[in-house]
């Protein structure tokens, strides 16, 4: 508690010195008169701070980026004596610093504030109210007090938006090969008992003669090449700017986030690693949600460089016939990997993501890998919604 008592304590000493020297009656009230009114401050701010109720929740705990959502404080005290307006010191929720602001004094009621909050990045928020403070009318005391039970939290998820159809390396026979993989019955892989809707041509005729029932060849049906994606986990560039940087962390998430819910649409199987400090491996059988859960809470802090992480992806290229490479930053390590990843069999494209599509340090490197031929598409971070996606090349 802050105490400010120089003023009301040179005023009754002078007052009472004045009435003892004096005798005057007038200067002794007025002494008393002081000293009341600082009980009755000191009174008031405590029975306040012992009384007071405060918390704090959000409307929804899942937007996008983007969205506008309601921050729906709630504050109540009891006491008649009067005191200042409550004063909240609280956090933002999308990290912006914090925000002051004072209520109305309605001892006995509760009290509403609705406060707007603007989900601008990517990422799960938490923050709460820091502190309150209660102060008397006169400013004698101040008490802060740390509420408890006023966290609030805010999952902002990614925008997606459309992506090019990858391309698959060559002799990779598409969902053609499921239809022929029925077809040849020179390998069968098990016998089961026949159901409706099986092909005639799958009846296993001698076994069923000696069963006496009809039983059918089952087949294995061969597995699809794999659709990789590889996103930088790694600390972007900096640019100078914290606004800038978030918006480059954004762009990042969001083009890997919509090059995973277009591929999952196939009929391939897709596989994102996602690399630091929680590592996790990404599939198309988690379902979206999942994924953009994952990639809502990354935190950009893989130790390993990203050529390394392709250097080791590239040694499990079995069944992968094309891999989307998502990175901020493209250097002669990064780029003559990628070259030795696409001359193993797959296909692959690069998403740069820049603010400078035409930076001369970068310029040198593109023109390599599409002398490669590897695909090259740019998105450059929107701050005002969607990214920005130039064609590929």
């Amino acid at each position: 508690m802050k105490v400010h008592l120089t003023i009301p304590s040179a005023l009754f000493i002078t007052l009472l010195t004045s009435a003892l020297a004096t005798g005057n009656r007038l200067l002794y009230m007025l002494a008393v008169l002081v000293l009341l009114t600082v009980g009755m401050s000191l009174a008031g701010v405590l029975w306040a701070s012992a009384t007071i109720r405060i918390s704090a929740e959000t409307d929804t705990e899942r937007v996008h980026r983007g969205d506008d959502v309601s921050l729906l404080i709630r504050v109540r005290h009891n006491g008649w004596i009067p005191i200042a307006p409550v004063e909240l010191d609280l956090d933002t929720v999308t990290g912006e610093g914090h925000r002051t602001i004072r209520l109305k004094n309605l001892p006995g009621k509760m009290q509403m504030l609705r406060m707007p909050l603007h989900a601008a990045h990517v990422g799960v928020f938490s923050a709460g109210i820091r502190s309150c403070a209660v102060e008397d009318l006169m400013g004698f005391f101040r008490r802060s007090i740390l509420p408890g039970n006023t966290e609030y939290s805010l999952t902002v998820l990614p925008l997606t938006f459309g992506t090019d159809p990858l391309v698959m390396a060559p002799g990779d026979p598409g969902s053609e090969i499921m239809a022929r993989a029925t077809e040849d019955l020179n390998a069968p892989s098990d016998i089961r008992e026949y159901q409706p809707g099986d092909a005639m041509k799958k009846i296993h005729w001698k076994l069923s003669l000696r069963k006496g029932e009809l039983m059918v060849r089952k087949f294995d049906e061969p597995v699809l090449q794999e659709v990789l994606i590889l996103m930088d986990c790694s600390q972007p560039p900096a640019q100078g700017h914290p606004e800038a940087e978030a918006d480059l962390r954004d762009a990042l998430i969001e083009t890997t986030a919509s090059l995973f819910c277009d591929q999952i649409r196939s009929d391939h199987t897709v596989r994102m690693p996602l690399t630091g400090s929680s590592p996790m491996d990404v599939d198309d059988l988690m379902g979206v949600p999942i994924a953009m859960d994952y990639l809502t809470r990354l935190k950009f802090d893989a130790a390993d460089r990203f050529e390394r992480v392709l250097m080791m992806e590239s040694r499990r290229l079995s069944k992968v016939g094309c891999i989307a490479v998502v990175t901020a930053q493209l250097n002669g390590s990064i780029s003559e990997m990628m070259i030795r990843i696409h001359r193993m069999g797959p296909n692959l494209r690069l998403y740069l993501i820049t603010f400078v599509p035409d930076d001369p340090a970068v310029v040198p490197f593109i023109t390599k890998l599409r002398h490669a031929g590897i695909e090259v598409g740019y998105v450059t971070p929107d701050v005002s919604g969607r990214q920005d996606q130039t064609n590929l090349q």
